[in-house]
């Protein structure tokens, strides 16, 4: 049975939702709580044109960061910045300093994955 509340609708072994159901504005939408996810951290990240996030590392996740929308200056602990477009990727190990600009003239939105531990190999099971 399918089941929905006002942001994600939900069903057996799975969720559904969207960036604008779980939030409006700018700052984090938070995925992985509505959506139930256990195995990593998720977040969409909303920013305006000319924000700086703070610098910061993490302890023990790695990180991969999505653009979904927008154009984001990414500067590293090594003093280098590299800039990501709508469609640009970026990983990050968890000690690497980072911080993120919204370099466009309009809101960057940004997906944000972490995690610990690793990946699990072809894990895929075919079905009929």
């Amino acid at each position: 049975m399918t089941q929905s509340t006002p942001d994600v609708t939900t069903g057996d072994g799975y969720a559904v939702s969207s960036l604008d159901r779980l939030g409006e504005g700018w700052g984090f939408r938070k995925i992985r709580t509505p959506l139930g996810l256990s195995a990593f951290g998720a977040n969409a990240i909303v920013l305006p044109p000319g924000y700086t996030s703070n610098k910061h590392r993490h302890e023990r996740q790695e990180e991969l960061y999505f653009v979904h929308e927008g154009t984001i200056d990414m500067v590293f602990g090594d003093g280098s910045t590299h800039r990501l477009e709508a469609g640009g990727l970026a990983w990050v190990d968890a000690s690497t300093v980072r911080s993120l600009t919204n370099a466009g003239d309009g809101d960057a939105v940004y997906l944000c994955v972490g995690g610990k531990d690793g990946y699990v190999e072809r894990d895929g099971i075919k079905v009929d």
